[in-house]
């Protein structure tokens, strides 16, 4: 397997945690990809970052601390943007790694026609197992 492949593969499974439908299967997903203390850090998109600012919050970043954690934000993301049928989140195939580091962007298109709704930009600290030990999504459009 060359590098490319395994980053490929890497994104691919990210991303179909976000996309898969029955609990069970997401919860293993999240246990195969994460490490058991990993954390998942959020930068919410500018308009939630601008409304929070005005309630006087400063930095505004928000956490999902190991897997029963994850598995909160993932069913939470799940039900909101896949499960009413009109969103997928998809990689861009862009991921570059740098030693225990690896970087991709992804897509949450439309279902029907495949226009973007949204992309982010996921940064992930791998361990020494391959486990993600830390996740920061950074929302960019």
């Amino acid at each position: 397997m060359t590098v490319a492949t395994g980053l490929q593969d890497l994104t691919d499974r990210y991303v179909a945690v976000w996309n898969e439908p029955d609990a069970e299967r997401r919860r293993a997903a999240i246990r195969e990809l994460w490490s058991a203390d990993a954390v998942h850090t959020l930068q919410p998109p500018g308009d939630l970052r601008r409304t929070a600012q005005g309630l006087g919050f400063g930095r505004l970043v928000l956490e999902a601390r190991g897997h029963d954690a994850l598995d909160v934000r993932g069913t939470r993301a799940h039900e909101e943007f896949v499960a009413p049928g009109d969103y997928l989140f998809r990689s861009c195939g862009d991921a570059g790694r740098l030693h225990d580091v690896v970087k991709f962007h992804w897509e949450m298109t439309s279902r029907d026609g495949g226009e973007v709704a949204a992309v982010g930009l996921e940064i992930l600290l791998l361990g020494p197992d391959g486990r993600i030990t830390g996740d920061y999504q950074f929302i960019e459009g």
